[in-house]
């Protein structure tokens, strides 16, 4: 990953750094062999570096962090979650243009 930005979690992060941040956050459910999920890592790199400290961008490894993924029903990667107030509140499937995430992250701010 380029972006120093963008958080990595896994099931034992998840909450302290996503539910209980206090921010905003998305959270990209992918893995390393998802060619949809490579798509979008230059979106989530940049959209983490333009809403740094306003909001978390994260991403999760489905394959090293099973429990969260199941958790949130995640069947199709990449899906994107987004939470506010530590709720869920949206989420995308499928790789989409970096205007939709934006789109939906400025709605939680």
């Amino acid at each position: 990953m380029a972006s120093q930005n963008v958080v990595v979690v896994t099931d034992d992060t998840f909450d302290a750094a996503v539910v209980n941040s206090g921010k905003p956050a998305v959270v990209d459910f992918w893995a390393a062999w998802c060619g949809p999920c490579r798509m979008i890592a230059p979106h989530i790199e940049a959209l983490a570096d333009e809403y740094a400290g306003r909001a978390v961008v994260a991403k999760l490894d489905v394959d090293t962090s099973r429990q969260t993924a199941m958790k949130f029903g995640i069947q199709s990667i990449p899906t994107l979650l987004f939470f506010k107030d530590g709720k869920l509140a949206d989420r995308l499937v499928g790789a989409v243009d970096r205007k939709v995430i934006k789109a939906k992250l400025d709605a939680l701010l």
